[in-house]
């Protein structure tokens, strides 16, 4: 009977810790996925929600001659940006590779296809990095490269 007791508070204590791991994948998810509906919604105020008041913006590309050059941009340019668009027009199609939880720290890989105006522009990986502050999920850091083919 004492095995019996030990084995379901094990299989409840592993239960339980799976369910808050998922929890918290889930809520870096939602965070994420909030980034892109505000850029399908040219809704630059609800962009600026998503990210920690220190977060970072790059994009790794290549310059004219082939080289490797990576181009940093504020989050409140960006946002700015985004806010001067058409609704719908900027659809960025992520899917998740990767999340990854540790206490307040997440990372997430997510490769995607980026369509304006419904024509296909550019695809290539988000690689995020996010911090939790007061319980929320906050984008610290975002990377992402950008290319017009081998997009598949």
């Amino acid at each position: 009977m004492k095995k019996m007791t030990l084995l379901c508070c094990a299989l409840i204590a592993f239960g339980a810790t799976r369910l808050h791991a998922q929890t918290a994948v889930d809520s870096v998810k939602q965070t994420i996925d909030k980034l892109f509906q505000a850029m399908k919604a040219a809704d630059g105020n609800m962009m600026q929600e998503c990210f920690a008041d220190s977060a970072i913006l790059q994009t790794i590309g290549r310059d004219k001659t082939g080289a490797t050059v990576i181009k940093t941009e504020s989050v409140s340019a960006f946002t700015k940006m985004i806010s001067t668009i058409a609704k719908n027009s900027a659809d960025e199609r992520i899917t998740y590779d990767v999340v990854k939880t540790d206490a307040n720290l997440a990372t997430a890989w997510t490769p995607y296809k980026f369509y304006l105006n419904g024509q296909f522009s550019h695809c290539g990986v988000n690689s995020f990095q996010l911090i939790r502050i007061n319980g929320v999920w906050k984008i610290q850091y975002l990377i992402d490269t950008r290319r017009k083919q081998a997009c598949e």
